[in-house]
């Protein structure tokens, strides 16, 4: 797990209009973090990156559902009523980017957060990051450095957690532990003024409870007394990790602001002293240069037998995929022999393994290798099909004949399944929002959602993907699918894509126009509903979709004059007969 965010988290970026925030919000888009729309006065209606902008929280979570957390890229006069409106709008966890917020409008916000159940990290901070997960703010700069930099905990196993007071050390800790072979479970730059929201011991406190951190790291400033209160919890045993710290600021005198407004010291309180005598006096690693941080780390996870740290394979490694291992005279898939997959396990299953890291049950594989046999294909006249028989009659390789047909599978062809699922989870991000009682209270909400986008659909003349065929007025293959999905434990009820499915159909038929569920839309409900990732969707209908392009191509090269000319339409079957 992670601290704070992870890549389910659903973020939306307040400022995303402005040139910081679109740059901000691409960099996170890029890393993988789920960022689902942006906020910015008076900009509602149009979009950035592809993203929904709206002109407040609230309508945000009134359209894409509850929020989870915003991040912020507002100027400091606008950050008070920017952060009032996220907090007002059910908004958990907000990231203060801006410096120089007025001190009063920080313990304004405070107050609201605490009245509302929320937290928020800064102001004047790059944000927090979740290697391998997501980022929210600017942490890593590019999505490629931060990849390249951060490197996170393996599968099963742990990393250590970063705090850092000043933004640039937050990523410099984390690259130098990095070179050092540590992983990181993830980064939190609580940011520099004087008033924050987390602080180094609330942070202290999440890692403590974070199963996949192993040890706190902390780069430290002069000023306040965030340190002495770790040393405190440390002394307490309310933190019992293993912490390393380094402190800035040791020539510091009296009066002296090191860097940031809430590092100064004023009179005794604050000194690089006081703090370092503290956190060592409770236990902790203290070091005395910043250069000495990354290996005492590393020192202190090699003397617990941790599994933070890498080997020098994974050191060496310019970059790295957790789909395949492959060693002398063995080859693992997501951590599987694949020769023990062999003969016991079906191609669903493994697809679904590799997809998603995990092994399903004999039901779900079942559900999958159904979901494959689905789209294995569905006649000539789909573009890739045409496109594959049309390329094979030239003359071309089968590799370049099927490339033809794969490519052509995009958006319109084969992207349906993706887009179903998607438009089914606002559905119920809605119904969500709307009611939190029984199951079938649920359902109303849902039946009244679906009801409403039915009726707007209808008026603008617009298209819900997943419903209706050209040529099928009842899909066969959506009612055996579904068969198939509730003998794997998934249900057409509650909370469920399906559900929202069944919604959307139900009222298409109360309009008297029907439009059932077509397999595109049944595959998309069912595939998010077993957890999948919609970014593989498209995927795994080319990997249904290939045999069925390859008996086309090689049937067009055995069977048909070279270069004929291809009736997309006027076609006959002279195959075995049906059983």
């Amino acid at each position: 797990m992670a601290i704070l965010i992870d890549q389910n988290t659903r973020v939306i970026v307040q400022g995303i209009t402005g040139r910081e925030g679109q740059a901000r919000t691409r960099l996170m888009l890029d890393y993988g973090t789920n960022v689902i729309g942006g906020v910015t006065p008076g900009k509602g209606g149009s979009s950035v990156l592809g993203l929904p902008v709206f002109n407040s929280c609230k309508d945000a979570a009134a359209s894409l559902g509850p929020l989870d957390l915003s991040v912020l890229f507002v100027p400091a006069a606008g950050i008070k009523e920017a952060a009032l409106d996220a907090i007002d709008a059910g908004v958990k966890l907000l990231v203060l980017v801006a410096d120089r917020v007025p001190v009063w409008d920080a313990m304004e916000i405070a107050k609201a957060a605490g009245a509302k159940g929320a937290k928020f990290v800064g102001p004047n901070t790059l944000g927090i990051a979740s290697p391998g997960r997501a980022v929210a703010g600017m942490i890593g700069g590019r999505a490629e450095s931060a990849r390249e930099w951060f490197k996170p905990p393996l599968p099963g196993g742990t990393g250590v957690g970063i705090i850092s007071r000043s933004g640039g050390m937050s990523s410099s800790t984390a690259y130098y532990c990095g070179q050092a072979g540590v992983r990181i479970s993830s980064i939190v730059h609580i940011g520099g003024d004087a008033v924050l929201g987390l602080r180094i011991p609330d942070v202290a406190a999440l890692f403590q409870d974070d199963p996949q951190t192993d040890a706190i790291v902390i780069f430290g400033e002069i000023g306040g007394s965030q340190e002495e209160e770790l040393a405190e919890l440390i002394t307490s045993g309310k933190v019992t990790k293993p912490v390393i710290a380094y402190i800035g600021g040791k020539a510091a005198t009296s009066g002296t602001r090191f860097s940031h407004a809430g590092a100064i010291i004023e009179g005794n309180r604050g000194t690089h002293a006081g703090k370092v005598g503290a956190l060592r006096g409770a236990g902790a690693t203290v070091v005395e240069a910043f250069g000495e941080l990354p290996q005492a780390v590393a020192g202190v996870l090699r003397s617990r037998g941790s599994k933070s740290l890498m080997t020098d394979a994974e050191r060496r490694a310019v970059w790295t995929t957790g789909v395949t291992r492959i060693e002398p005279n063995s080859v693992a898939v997501r951590g599987h022999d694949i020769a023990g997959l062999m003969g016991h396990t079906s191609f669903g299953a493994t697809v679904y393994l590799i997809l998603t890291g995990k092994l399903p049950d004999e039901k779900v594989g079942r559900l999958m290798d159904a979901i494959l046999v689905s789209s294995i294909d569905h006649g000539a006249t789909p573009p890739s099909c045409l496109a594959a028989r049309t390329v094979a009659s030239t003359g071309a390789s089968l590799s370049a004949s099927v490339a033809a047909g794969i490519m052509s599978i995009n958006r319109h062809h084969g992207g349906a399944i993706e887009d179903a699922a998607r438009y089914l989870a606002t559905l119920l991000a809605k119904a969500k929002a709307l009611t939190t009682n029984t199951p079938a209270d649920f359902t109303g909400a849902l039946d009244a959602i679906a009801t409403e986008e039915v009726t707007r659909i209808k008026s603008s003349g617009d298209r819900i993907s997943g419903f209706g065929h050209r040529i099928h007025t009842k899909d066969p293959r959506t009612a055996r699918l579904f068969e198939l999905a509730a003998v794997a434990g998934l249900s057409d009820r509650g909370p469920t894509h399906m559900a929202a499915a069944r919604a959307v159909e139900r009222a298409f038929a109360a309009i008297g126009r029907p439009l059932p569920i077509n397999v595109d839309g049944a595959l998309g409900a069912i595939l998010a509903d077993l957890g999948m990732d919609p970014r593989v969707f498209n995927g795994i209908f080319m990997i249904a979709r290939t045999p069925g392009l390859v008996a086309h191509v090689v049937e067009e090269q055995t069977r048909e004059k070279p270069m004929r000319r291809i009736d997309p339409v006027n076609h006959a079957y002279d195959g075995p007969s049906g059983k």
